[in-house]
C-alpha cells in the first residue's frame, strides 16, 4: 500500500475512532497488519505511538462537550504506563502468532459485550454525578 493508502486508513480509522470511542487502535493495528503488511509486534507499536495524538485530539473535544471526567482520566492516565511498559515486555517475548490470537480474542470480547449491551436497549439515564 502506498502513502494515500495509508493515509486513507489511517483517516477512516480516525473517523470511526471518534465515532465509535475507541480510540483508533483497535482499528489501527489490523488496519496496519492487513494492508501495510507490518508484523503483529511492529503494528502494536505504531499505534501505540499514534493513539497519543488520536486520544489528545478526542479528549480535547468531548472537553468541549463537557463529556471528560477528569479525574478517572488521571487515574487511568497515571496506571496505565505501568501496564504498558509490563505489556511491551511481554509482547516482544511472545510468539508472533499469540500476537495475533490474544489480539483477536480481545477484539472479539469487547464485541460480544457492546453487542450485548446494544440488544439491551437504551439505558435509564444515570443520577447526576457530583462535582468533581
Amino acid at each position: 500500500m502506498d502513502v494515500a493508502g495509508l493515509l486513507a486508513v489511517a483517516f477512516a480509522a480516525g473517523m470511526l475512532g471518534g465515532i465509535v470511542g475507541v480510540g483508533g487502535g483497535i482499528l489501527f493495528v489490523p488496519a496496519l497488519v492487513v494492508f501495510m503488511d507490518l508484523t503483529q509486534l511492529e503494528a502494536e507499536a505504531t499505534s501505540l505511538v499514534a493513539v497519543v495524538a488520536v486520544g489528545a485530539v478526542g479528549a480535547w473535544r468531548q472537553h468541549g462537550y463537557g463529556n471528560l471526567r477528569p479525574r478517572d482520566a488521571l487515574a487511568v492516565g497515571l496506571l496505565s504506563p505501568v501496564g504498558v511498559a509490563i505489556g511491551v515486555v511481554a509482547a516482544n517475548e511472545m510468539p508472533e502468532r499469540t500476537l495475533e490470537l490474544l489480539f483477536a480474542a480481545l477484539s472479539l470480547y469487547f464485541a460480544a459485550g457492546l453487542a450485548r449491551r446494544a440488544l439491551r436497549g437504551p439505558e435509564q439515564p444515570s443520577p447526576a454525578r457530583p462535582p468533581l
